[in-house]
């Protein structure tokens, strides 16, 4: 426990002065009032990329701004934001998750943004059935997020796996417990099914016990399932796909302003609001500075603890996407920060 933690109420009131000058987003974008993300200024024009029937697809790590570009090219062209964010589906962390805001939503349609309860599950599976309606409505749609795995199954197509039996995903879960880590799930992986251990992000937890989980529960290897892929909902030569390929340390700086200005927004508030049914299990708590905002209001450590844990959290994570857009989107247009 944290000795003289200083009260929740207090540091809420800290929050909450207006935070226009604590994250400036020079030079991609122009200071903006609190909650509203700002124009673009991108450092090269890419109008005659955009077709404004075509749909478009707008990858990026996190904090890159590609948000900010989708309601650029809505506003400017028409078209439906579709999110592509695995964490930005729950209802339960709007702020934590960096979804858009009421404003942003009053400016053009956003859709898939915190739909699906904090304590449900929701696979690529699900988002693929979610998303299917906006492809061939009579509005464009504008497709954009930061989970490489949804872009992959959308223009690459995805095989339908059966669903993990809550006992072995339960089993995984005690296992990685148990061993500190996901190495002895990646072992097992590397002598019984290496096609999949040796297609797979070694370094992701949650990607080595899928694959792990898929093989006890089918006895079938995730790679294996993976070679039947049914053709894609949309070909990536069916519209515009573009990546944001951001600067380390120009991103690093902007997560750690970001952070600030999640806190600015009311990220304690949230968190508390999400403390008395906290499941460190659920697929919601993922949400990067959760688990930290969590411990911080259970005393278990001080606020410049939980921020600087968060920040470290979001770089790991924005470093995993940078691995993960380089091998896997070579094909999309790139778009370099700052």
């Amino acid at each position: 426990m944290i000795e003289n933690a200083p009260g929740i109420n207090a540091q809420r009131a800290k929050y909450t002065r207006d935070s226009a000058g604590i994250f400036p987003l020079s030079p991609l974008d122009k200071p903006a009032p609190l909650c509203h993300r700002s124009l673009m200024t991108l450092p090269f024009d890419i109008s005659p990329l955009l077709a404004p029937e075509r749909p478009v697809l707008i990858a990026g790590p996190t904090a890159s701004g590609k948000s900010a570009l989708a309601l650029a090219i809505a506003e400017a062209q028409g078209g439906v934001i579709v999110n592509a964010d695995a964490l930005q589906v729950f209802a339960n962390w709007r702020v934590l998750t960096a979804r858009p805001s009421e404003a942003d939503e009053a400016r053009a349609k956003h859709v898939l943004y915190g739909h699906v309860p904090g304590d449900a599950s929701y696979s690529v599976g699900h988002w693929l059935r979610d998303v299917t309606p906006f492809l061939t409505g009579p509005v464009r749609p504008i497709i954009v997020g930061g989970t490489g795995l949804y872009f992959s199954a959308l223009t690459e197509g995805l095989v339908e796996i059966p669903e993990t039996p809550p006992n072995i995903r339960a089993e995984g879960d005690r296992r990685r417990a148990e061993d500190g880590g996901h190495q002895g799930l990646l072992a097992e992986l590397d002598a019984e099914d290496p096609l999949t251990a040796g297609k797979i992000d070694r370094l992701n937890p949650m990607r080595v016990q899928r694959a792990w989980e898929v093989l006890r529960a089918t006895g079938r290897g995730l790679a294996d399932w993976q070679a039947d892929t049914p053709p894609p909902l949309l070909p990536l030569a069916n519209c515009t796909p573009l990546v944001m390929q951001a600067d380390k340390d120009w991103l690093n700086a902007r997560i750690a302003r970001r952070f600030e200005m999640m806190l600015a927004q009311g990220a304690l508030a949230e968190a508390e609001v999400n403390l008395p049914t906290w499941d460190p299990a659920a697929p919601s708590s993922k949400a990067i500075g959760a688990p930290e905002l969590i411990a911080y209001l259970r005393e278990e450590m001080s606020l410049s603890e939980a921020k600087e844990a968060a920040t470290v959290a979001t770089r790991q994570y924005a470093k995993r996407q940078r691995t993960w857009f380089r091998a896997r989107m070579k094909a999309y247009h790139k778009i370099s920060l700052p």
